[in-house]
């Protein structure tokens, strides 16, 4: 199966039922650090696992482990992309260092998606699902035939992370207008619904102990050098600067 096609029908499967999205950032002493988005869409192959594998062009029973670089995969749609805005070429091109692992597991009802990238800075990350959400300019725009047309991720917020030794931030900055026009549109309520039943889980580490977050209902681990948030996706798409927050750590 073609790279874009197996990452296409994959983000299909991601609106059609519930799913667990996880964002982990491992910061290091030096700022550098590692990020790493995780979909769980587990609960579909316990629905129609059958289905899935026959749609994929692939035997239910036979398993699927497939590991490729956005990099790969842009590069067979590079004619597409040259016809792109500027502004959306340069959101597309940030997602080439990206790695994406794509598990399929009939016998275990395991759907899994990873994607990872290393990081010289906090300040390089960008939201990830929602930069994929460029990628549906290429087949067509809003298309309804589109899997990306549902608007996976996109959630019209500019999403910026810092981190400076004392303090780390995330901060998610509406577009008011985007929201406005977003809220009128009567798909965007059907894809409420179906996201009603997932979450978007928050895991940060850090090398130092955590002194203090803004956000009360921050769990710690047991060292204070990790957090975890929860949230509901509807959240993530409808209120993305409910997941803001601020940690100061000890000196």
């Amino acid at each position: 199966m073609k790279l874009y096609k197996l990452l296409s029908f994959s983000f299909l499967l991601a609106t059609l039922t519930s799913c667990t999205f996880t964002e982990n950032i491992y910061v290091s002493d030096n700022g550098t650090g590692k990020f790493a988005l995780d979909m769980d869409g587990s609960a579909l192959m316990e629905m129609a696992g059958d289905q899935l594998g026959s749609q994929m062009g692939a035997d239910a029973k036979k398993n699927i482990d497939s590991t490729f670089t956005f990099k790969q995969l842009l590069a067979d749609k590079k004619d597409s992309i040259a016809k792109l805005s500027p502004e959306v070429q340069n959101e597309i091109k940030k997602l080439e260092d990206l790695t994406v692992n794509l598990k399929m597991n009939g016998e275990k009802k395991e759907f899994l998606m990873a994607f990872s990238k290393d990081f010289k800075n906090v300040n390089e990350l960008q939201d990830v699902l929602q930069a994929m959400s460029t990628l549906q300019k290429l087949e067509g725009g809003s298309n309804a035939s589109n899997p990306f047309a549902g608007g996976l991720g996109k959630n019209n917020s500019i999403l910026s992370y810092t981190y400076d030794g004392k303090k780390f931030t995330r901060k998610a900055i509406i577009d008011k207008q985007k929201s406005a026009e977003k809220a009128k549109d009567s798909a965007a309520d059907m894809s409420n619904m179906i996201f009603a039943s997932s979450n978007y889980i928050l895991k940060y580490h850090f090398p130092k102990r955590i002194k203090k977050v803004s956000n009360p209902s921050a769990l710690f681990s047991d060292d204070r050098k990790s957090i975890t948030l929860q949230y509901s996706f509807t959240d993530y798409m409808e209120n993305p600067d409910k997941l803001n927050f601020d940690v100061e750590f000890e000196k």
